[in-house]
C-alpha cells in the first residue's frame, strides 16, 4: 500500500461573518497568544464590528464540517463540489494559507499550489526573478532551479517575456508561468484550484497531459475544476464536497455521476442568489441566471426547433470591463460549448461598465440542440481575467424534440447537439 502524503482528521473552519478578517494563520497566533497572556484579543474588534459579540450560529459561516480523508503518495484526487461548498477552502488549509478552526492536518512533503491567479508570485519582480523566488521558498537550491529554468520558460510560453515584472502579464501569462514552476520545480504534491479555467484550450490540455506524467512520477496532485471532462480524465479518485461537508469520496466516475445526479434532481429553469451566497469577485455579483422560452416564458424545457435566451442579471460595484461565458454541458460533465458575452454585437463591447445593475442576454437559436437535458454554468471576468469566478451548473433544463426535424426517422439522433445544417442536392448527369 502506497504511504500516506497528507491527512486530515475531524477538519473544521469557521468563518465570522460581517469581519474583515479572513482567519489567517498570523491573526489565530495573535489571538491565541493574547488568550494565552490573558490580554485582550488584537482582532477582536475590527472596523465597526466587535468579535467577541458575534456569539450566535448566524453570525458565524462554517466553511468546512469535521471532514476526514487520507491521500496516498501518487494518487490524483479530483475534488468536485458547487460554488461555496468549501473545496477551496480546503486547499487554502492544506497549502497552509489559513488555519483551520480546529482538527488536524498532517503533510509529508512539499507542497506547491496553484490557487488564484498570480498567487506566490510578487509583482515588482520578474518572471525569472519569481521563478528562483518560488524554488527558494520551495527548498531547493540555486543550481538545482537553474536545471529546470530553461523547461520552465519553454513550457510557460511567455518567451522575451520572461525578464518583464510580471504585473504587466496578462491573466494568461500568468497562470502560464504559475503552472509551469509549480509543474518543474518537482514538489511531492501539487494543488490545483479552478485557476485552469482562465487559459486558452490548447494550454488547458497541455497542462492536463503535465499532470498526468507528474502522477507517473509518483507525486500526488489534488485537482479542484468544475469541468468535469478534466476531472474523469486524469483523476482515479474523486471527493464530493457540499456545505462544508464530504458527501461521497471514491472511484472518481462514480462521484461524478453522483454528483450530476444531484443536480439533474433540482431541475430549474432561474436561480436566484442574495447576500452572501451571490458568486462573484470584489466588481461583479451575480442577481439571477434565467431561461426562457421563445414566447418570454421561464421555463426547464424547451423546443428543440424554437429560439431560446438566457438571462443573467448582475451588479457591477465600480467601473470595469466585464464579460460572461455561457457554458452549456452534458450529464456526463463534458462541454458543448462555451459563448463569450463580448462580441462585437454588444453595446458594452470593450467598453468600461459603470456602478449599477445589468442584465446580459445570451440567444439560443433553435435547432441546434438534441433531445436531452443540459447544464448552464457561468464564467465572470473582469479587466484581463485577474479575478474570474464560476457559478456552476447554476441552471439545468430539458430540450424536447418535437419531431419537426426528425420526420419519420424513428430512431433517436446520436450526439449532444442537433444542427439545422443547410443541404443541397443537384443532378449531375440524365
Amino acid at each position: 500500500m502506497s504511504e500516506v502524503v497528507i491527512r486530515i482528521e475531524n477538519l473544521s473552519k469557521e468563518y465570522r461573518l460581517g469581519t474583515i478578517s479572513h482567519g489567517t494563520l498570523y491573526q489565530d497566533l495573535q489571538s491565541g497568544w493574547a488568550k494565552f497572556l490573558g490580554k485582550e484579543d488584537p482582532n477582536a474588534k475590527i472596523g465597526s464590528i466587535n468579535r467577541g459579540q458575534l456569539n450566535s450560529t448566524n453570525d458565524r459561516f462554517c466553511a468546512l464540517k469535521d471532514i476526514s480523508f487520507d491521500v496516498c503518495q501518487g494518487e490524483i484526487v479530483g475534488i468536485i463540489g458547487r460554488n461555496g461548498a468549501g473545496k477551496s477552502t480546503l486547499l487554502k488549509i492544506i497549502s497552509r494559507v489559513t488555519a483551520p478552526t480546529k482538527g488536524t492536518i498532517k503533510v509529508k512533503g512539499r507542497i506547491a499550489s496553484l490557487l488564484e491567479v498570480g498567487t506566490g508570485f510578487h509583482p515588482e519582480l520578474t518572471g525569472r526573478e519569481n521563478i528562483f523566488l518560488n524554488g527558494a521558498i520551495l527548498g531547493m537550491h540555486k543550481r538545482e532551479i537553474e536545471q529546470k529554468f530553461d523547461e520552465i520558460v519553454k513550457f510557460s510560453e511567455i518567451g522575451t517575456f520572461i525578464d518583464t515584472p510580471v504585473k504587466r502579464y496578462s491573466s494568461g501569462m500568468y497562470v502560464r508561468l504559475a503552472f509551469a514552476v509549480a509543474a518543474y520545480l518537482e514538489p511531492e504534491i501539487l494543488v490545483v484550484d479552478e485557476v485552469l479555467a482562465v487559459g486558452d484550450a490548447a494550454f488547458q490540455k497541455k497542462c492536463l497531459g503535465k499532470m498526468g506524467t507528474i502522477a507517473k512520477e509518483g507525486r500526488t496532485i489534488l485537482f479542484v475544476s468544475h469541468n468535469m471532462g478534466a476531472i474523469q480524465s486524469i483523476c482515479q479518485r474523486g471527493i464530493w464536497i457540499n456545505d462544508g461537508s464530504i458527501i461521497e469520496d471514491g472511484e472518481i466516475s462514480h462521484v461524478v455521476n453522483q454528483y450530476l445526479q444531484e443536480g439533474a434532481d433540482k431541475i430549474t429553469g432561474k436561480k436566484n442568489w442574495t447576500g452572501l451566497q451571490r458568486p462573484g469577485n470584489n466588481w461583479i455579483k451575480l442577481h439571477s441566471v434565467t431561461l426562457k422560452d421563445s414566447k418570454g416564458n421561464i421555463t426547464s424545457q424547451i423546443n428543440i426547433s424554437e429560439d431560446a435566451v438566457f438571462e443573467i442579471e448582475y451588479e457591477v460595484k465600480e467601473g470595469v470591463r466585464a464579460q460572461f461565458s455561457l457554458v452549456l454541458s452534458d450529464v456526463n460533465g463534458f462541454c458543448i460549448f462555451g459563448s463569450l458575452s463580448n462580441t462585437e454585437e454588444n453595446v458594452y463591447h470593450g467598453k468600461t461598465l459603470h456602478a449599477g445593475n445589468y442584465l446580459s442576454k445570451c440567444y439560443l437559436y433553435g435547432n441546434l440542440l438534441n433531445n436531452r437535458r443540459y447544464y448552464v454554468s457561468i464564467i465572470g471576468m473582469t479587466d484581463y481575467w485577474l479575478d474570474g469566478f464560476c457559478a456552476d451548473h447554476v441552471l439545468s433544463f430539458d430540450a424536447m424534440d418535437d419531431a419537426k426535424l426528425k420526420r419519420d426517422y424513428p430512431g433517436e439522433y446520436g450526439g449532444v447537439i442537433r444542427p439545422k445544417l443547410v443541404w443541397e442536392t443537384e443532378r449531375l448527369t440524365q
